[in-house]
């Protein structure tokens, strides 16, 4: 399986952007997706993720209400909406595929590929 994400750049406070991670090298309608980011100096964390079928979405606190997760599993593409951009979701962020369940679905190890990373970096 191989991931590609892009979609990153410099923003400002509040502004919008969108991610997005394509998919290849597998049957990605098998594939629960998650994003991932590192802040410098930051472990990794979870973002957001989506069930293999789109069923049930998942957000880390800080961005519930913000950030929107959706996949095309026609073509094999996972977006990230990201509204209302804060500095502190300044990172590189990261898409994986897997297959976690539910209890592990915010846990990197659960995940079996991982993309190259795409810079996000939002100015105050």
């Amino acid at each position: 399986v191989q991931l590609q994400a892009s979609g990153g750049g410099l923003v400002q406070a509040g502004d919008s952007l969108r991610l997005s991670c394509a998919f290849s090298g597998g049957t990605f309608s098998s594939y629960s997706m998650g994003w991932f980011r590192q802040a410098p100096g930051k472990e990794r964390e979870f973002v957001s993720a989506i069930r293999y079928n789109g069923g049930s979405t998942y957000y880390t606190e800080s961005v519930k209400g913000r950030f929107i997760i959706f996949r095309n599993n026609a073509k094999n593409t996972v977006d990230l909406q990201m509204n209302t951009l804060k500095p502190e979701d300044t990172a590189v962020y990261y898409c994986a595929a897997g297959f976690p369940i539910t209890s592990t679905i915010r846990q990197a190890n659960a995940y079996r590929a991982w993309g190259q990373g795409t810079l996000v970096t939002v100015s105050s």
